[in-house]
């Protein structure tokens, strides 16, 4: 904490990156406030989400409508676990070996989810990047969760043979 008081001063003489990643990471916020940022967090991207799916029926701006809620929701779900790691925490294991694909289809995703949307002005293209997003974001969450990504594969295998 002192050396965070001493980076907010100015009065740093050590290493830049190091103590700014304390910076960064470091929160005054109780874990239970933390548990309780991400539950209202991912909540309300759960909640935005919906909203898109619901707005996709609306004549004419339906599409673009549902792209930004539907975006926003992943965004916000995604941004939720800021609360339980902090971000550079975050970043670094949203960008870990075991992520990195996921991550990046995700991240491509909402952004080829918006093109579809606004710029192609393509519905069906728009659908299938959220559904693409949708199937990246599942799959970077179960990277979280020990041995679940195996069990999913075992699970398809068995179906499919």
């Amino acid at each position: 904490m002192d050396k965070l008081k001493k980076v907010l001063n100015g009065q740093d003489g050590g290493d830049d990156r190091n103590v700014l990643e304390e910076a960064v990471d470091a929160s005054s916020l109780s874990w239970g406030t933390r548990v309780k940022g991400f539950i209202a967090c991912f909540a309300i991207g759960v909640l935005c989400s919906i909203l898109g799916v619901c707005l996709l029926w609306v004549p004419r701006s339906g599409i673009a409508l549902f792209a930004i809620f539907y975006t926003l929701g992943n965004l916000t779900s995604v941004a939720s676990t800021l609360f339980l790691m902090g971000p550079m925490k975050q970043l670094k294991r949203m960008f870990e070996p075991t992520r990195l694909i996921a991550t990046i289809v995700m991240l491509l995703c909402l952004g080829l989810t918006l093109c579809a949307a606004f710029w192609w002005k393509n519905k069906g293209l728009a659908l299938i990047f959220c559904i693409l997003q949708f199937l990246a974001m599942t799959w970077y969450s179960l990277s979280f969760i020990p041995f679940a990504r195996d069990a999913v594969k075992k699970c398809f295998s068995v179906c499919l043979s």
